[in-house]
């Protein structure tokens, strides 16, 4: 039809996809985004780190140093324990593996759509597709890393075993959640806003102070606690030291209330990446 309209020639190539979608079973529809989403994690593993020396295993590396460098500095500001009798090798643990997980999803999603728009040109590749592969990249990376760093302080005797495990499974489970909504947020945010990236930054710097990495709620004065428990990341970091901790602190948590953040985080991110892929998928 060479002589009709663009827009129309557009929406009919739109309602052409909509209907090959459609008549596509369920299941073959899971299995193609999964070998989508797979395939982009494999490149973005061979972009980011390369084919050379460690390669890959600096998805896990990166974080381990952080939070062990983050660790020995503590010990050596605070001599091993803070209030308490808390020792500040589990504190810092405990808290500051949650900060490499949320910050460096959020930052790899940040402006994550323009440097692999020319995939999009592919019929089974989405906006949101880019953002999963990524969120996925950081969550595995960070909970493998924390797994080891854990397993390695234990094995070493710098720390004890968790006296609650299910607790901070829990913990852990509700982080990664987070770390899957604030990431597509701010990915899609830094597509839809070009100032959103240059405050998003600095913002963080001050997210980071009260994320509740480096103070436990029960530290601060009354007038505080329940102004820090609305902060998301704070209940997560609470349940991680409730469960390895026990009984012997009190911790003040929220995961309901956590859960209802996430819904509307994820909510609103979802609307932002489908009203971005109009923007920037080929029709």
């Amino acid at each position: 039809m060479p002589f009709c309209l663009p827009e129309y020639v557009n929406t009919m190539n739109e309602s052409r996809k909509m209907q090959t979608m459609a008549n596509t079973p369920f299941p073959k529809s899971m299995k193609i985004q999964a070998r989508v989403i797979g395939a982009l994690l494999m490149r973005e593993i061979i972009t980011r780190y390369g084919r050379y020396n460690v390669g890959f295993m600096w998805l896990f590396l990166e974080p381990m140093i952080f939070t062990l460098g983050i660790t020995l500095l503590w010990n050596i500001y605070h001599h091993g324990h803070i209030e308490g009798g808390i020792s500040i090798t589990a504190f810092a643990y405990t808290g500051y593996s949650t900060v490499m997980l949320w910050r460096n999803a959020a930052a790899r999603c940040s402006k994550a759509i323009e440097p692999n728009s020319g995939l999009l040109h592919h019929r089974n590749v989405r906006v949101i597709d880019l953002f999963f592969s990524r969120v996925i990249l950081e969550i595995a990376g960070g909970t493998v890393s924390t797994f080891i760093i854990g397993v390695g302080l234990i094995s070493t005797g710098l720390i004890d075993l968790p006296k609650d495990l299910v607790t901070m499974m829990m913990g852990w489970f509700l982080l990664i959640l987070y770390t899957f909504c604030i990431g597509l947020v701010v990915g899609t945010l830094s597509e839809r806003w070009d100032a959103f990236d240059r405050i998003y930054h600095p913002a963080m710097y001050f997210y980071l102070g009260i994320s509740g990495a480096f103070f436990m709620v029960d530290w601060l004065p009354n007038s505080l606690k329940k102004l820090a428990v609305w902060v998301p990341t704070v209940t997560v970091t609470e349940m991680l030291r409730h469960g390895y901790y026990g009984n012997s602190v009190r911790t003040y948590e929220a995961p309901g209330y956590l859960c209802v953040v996430c819904l509307v985080l994820l909510l609103t991110g979802l609307l932002l990446a489908r009203e971005a892929g109009y923007r920037v998928e080929p029709q």
